[in-house]
């Protein structure tokens, strides 16, 4: 029985989240929030040196201020002292040494915030400085100082398609730069472990993997996954920065040290320096074409600068190269991509992954080509757009709808935005007043991206969603439980909405996510709307068959419902898998990598003043194939979300690292996109329908992230003339000050 029931609230209506007006109004319960009876406090005491021996540790002065339960370093970690989540390198606290401006080195348990944070500042730590590695490119030279014992290099992913020799008559080159930026979620990292009687513990986390989280506390704690129990707490935002664990083990340590609840919550300075961020990237590009556009071959280094612990660094190089030519058919490509050890911050998942920082690249390359053949920018991208058929750099067949060409056509034709009005406030600087529109000059650009969905190269990504369905009342209700993150995207509507489609039910209660169900893997990738949304699509088939045999026949929803649920609940728990993917060849980076593209195309007008090099967004146009929107209006708030963390990177946001220091670990001095600087915004919605997900969907979280950031450049670019090589763009790269 596969048919689905129209219903109230279903996929394809836009229902009110549950969680909405609580969070909108204060009300909803954040990780931050959490309290128990008992509580005690966690604080870290963090290296000030981005690389340095440890020559000894003082906890004399710590233990002596009144109120202080617990002082812990790395000698009282119970169980493996590192973990990560493709590679365990990263110490629980530092061991010997540390490797970067910000690394835990001692964790302390209080009666009160404050008491802990003053305890952590009187632990004496002798330190060795040593000179760190800051340098990417430098990091790669085997004459550099090793950050690890194994070496620098993280992974080398080559890729090679077709012929190496190819030559071309129009070739164009560039060096490109993309800096470090900051997930910058409000919420800063907190949670609440509670000991348990049996010798466990209970942690209560704001996290993007609830079972990622569990292998590796567990581990460390030295305790079976049994007597460690993971629940969901109020996430406030993630975009990859919560994918990697940060005081998980520390709040779990000083729990079970103390037999106290324990609750850690970062200062937003803290947070800066407790999860990863995205990887600053140096890529030098060549592409080579016809003299009708036709694009011959694209030649690319790609170098990631992964910071001083591995993370997704591994994963996130092998998106940056697999997707490194864009969304465009080449018949040659040579690209190899490089993430490294350095003693700077660690970098990791951030929205895009990978695909962001190559984007860039490739897209001001297709500028730089379509200037030097004398062609619209569009049209030459249109030429050389990827459809059905064609095969990725990976030799991977391209399948489904790839409507790269209409979705730039698109953008295209919307109608541009009507001149200013003269009114100050419209120009550069706004309020401050700084022009009446002499020097301001306004630009057009365009950007267009690819980015896979779901976990690659072989990973078993898959999910597990149980569905209950019984008589409360005397009406049927279904409960849904899935260990999937609901971290703002509004997973939790769409679970809410599938079931009521297949089951015909109104009454839908989403439980919390925990560990006692199987895993649904990462909120990431774009992938839980497809991944867990087919599990629960899968599991409520289940249910509708065990209907089936309960009446000995195709039941009717509407009305044998309640008679077949008098004889007792129907529970159906069902492991989901979409098609697999397999590992890449470490030679040629050949293979079946991906499950699943999406595509975005933007069209960005902006204005400058390039006497003082101030930037105004005025308009983004942006279109984009979902496949199937399941809540139309949360796909379009993913898309406006996705397009101002885009814009960030285009002209204002970026850790400022100089030599392995964070210099400006503040929402003062790290800027953000207000509702000031995020413009109106054109969204065109496309729903072609991928034959082989859940009820077509294509995830949509990502690409517009991707295409964002290029087109705004580029048509900064069309107004100033500069090449603006780098994001994000600073008023300094326009004035030349």
């Amino acid at each position: 029985m596969t048919t689905s029931v129209a219903t109230a609230g279903g996929i394809g209506t836009s229902p009110v989240r549950p969680d909405g007006t609580l969070k909108v109004t204060g009300e909803f319960a954040f990780s931050s929030d959490l309290w128990a009876d008992r509580m005690l406090w966690g604080a870290t005491l963090r290296s000030p040196h981005p690389r340095a021996r440890i020559v000894s540790v003082d906890l004399t002065e710590a233990l002596r201020l009144p109120g202080v339960h617990a002082v812990l370093t790395a000698e009282d970690v119970p169980g493996a002292k590192h973990y990560g989540l493709e590679h365990r390198d990263q110490p629980v606290l530092a061991i010997g040494q540390v490797r970067y401006a910000g690394e835990p080195v001692a964790i302390v348990a209080a009666d009160h915030p404050e008491t802990a944070r003053r305890a952590a500042a009187r632990i004496g730590v002798e330190y060795e400085v040593l000179a760190p590695v800051v340098d990417s490119e430098a990091a790669l030279d085997p004459a550099c100082a090793p950050v690890h014992e194994s070496g620098n290099l993280l992974r080398h992913v080559p890729i090679r398609k077709g012929p190496q020799d190819v030559v071309a008559p129009v070739v164009v080159t560039g060096e490109y730069e993309v800096g470090m930026q900051d997930q910058a979620f409000l919420g800063p990292e907190s949670g609440l472990a509670i000991p348990a009687e049996d010798g466990g513990v209970d942690l209560f986390i704001a996290t993007q993997w609830l079972h990622g989280d569990l292998a590796q506390v567990a581990d460390c704690l030295g305790l079976p996954p049994e007597k460690v129990r993971l629940s969901l707490a109020g996430v406030g935002g993630a975009f990859g920065g919560r994918e990697d664990v940060s005081m998980q083990v520390h709040a779990c340590m000083l729990a079970l040290r103390t037999g106290r609840p324990v609750k850690m919550v970062y200062s937003r300075e803290e947070s800066f320096f407790g999860h990863v961020h995205r990887h600053p990237a140096r890529l030098r590009y060549e592409h080579g074409a016809d003299e009708t556009g036709r694009l011959l071959y694209v030649r690319a280094r790609i170098v990631l600068d992964g910071g001083a612990y591995a993370s997704t660094s591994m994963a996130v190089v092998a998106n940056a190269t697999t997707l490194g030519i864009g969304p465009y058919r080449v018949p040659s490509v040579t690209v190899d991509g490089y993430a490294v050890y350095t003693n700077n911050p660690p970098c990791g998942a951030m929205r895009g992954f990978g695909a962001v920082q190559a984007c860039f690249a490739y897209e001001s390359q297709m500028d730089r080509l379509a200037a030097a053949l004398g062609l619209d920018p569009v049209e030459l991208r249109a030429r050389n757009a990827l459809e059905p058929g064609d095969t990725m750099p990976t030799g991977q067949v391209v399948t489904g709808p790839a409507p790269v060409a209409e979705l730039l056509r698109r953008v295209r034709d919307l109608p541009l935005p009507a001149p200013g009005t003269g009114d100050p406030r419209e120009f550069p600087g706004g309020v401050a007043n700084t022009t009446r529109g002499e020097g301001v000059r306004r630009g057009v650009g365009y950007g267009v991206g690819i980015k896979n969905v779901g976990f690659s190269e072989g990973f078993d990504d898959y999910s597990t969603a149980r569905v209950r369905l019984e008589l409360v009342g005397g009406e049927p209700a279904a409960v849904v439980h899935t260990a999937a993150a609901e971290v703002g995207q509004g997973l939790v509507t769409v679970m809410a909405q599938i079931v009521r489609t297949e089951l015909g039910v109104r009454r839908v209660t989403v439980a919390t996510a925990d560990t006692t169900i199987g895993s649904a893997g990462s909120s990431s990738a774009s992938r839980q709307t497809y991944v867990t949304g087919g599990a629960v699509k899968a599991a409520c088939e289940a249910v509708r068959r065990e209907i089936e045999r309960r009446t000995g026949r195709d039941a009717d929803l509407a009305t044998d419902l309640v008679t077949v649920l008098g004889d007792g609940p129907i529970e159906e728990t069902v492991e989901w898998r979409h098609k697999p993917t397999f590992p890449i060849d470490p030679r040629t980076g050949q293979g079946d990598a991906h499950v699943q593209y999406a595509f975005a195309a933007h069209r960005a007008t902006v204005d400058v003043d390039v006497e003082l090099g101030l930037v105004r967004v005025v308009e983004i146009a942006t279109a984009q194939d979902v496949g199937r929107a399941l809540h139309p209006q949360s796909v379009r708030g993913q898309i406006a979300g996705g397009t101002a963390q885009g814009l960030g990177l285009a002209v204002m946001e970026e850790i400022q690292v100089v030599d392995g220091r964070i210099r400006n670990p503040s929402f003062t001095d790290y800027l953000i996109p207000t509702i000031l600087d995020v413009p109106p915004m054109l969204i065109d919605v496309l729903e072609l329908g991928d034959p082989e997900a859940p009820y077509g969907l294509r995830g949509v979280g990502e690409p517009p992230t991707i295409s964002s950031t290029p087109a705004i450049v580029a048509a900064i670019r069309a107004a100033t003339g500069l090449p603006l090589k780098r994001v994000p763009v600073r008023p300094e790269h326009l004035t030349g000050t």
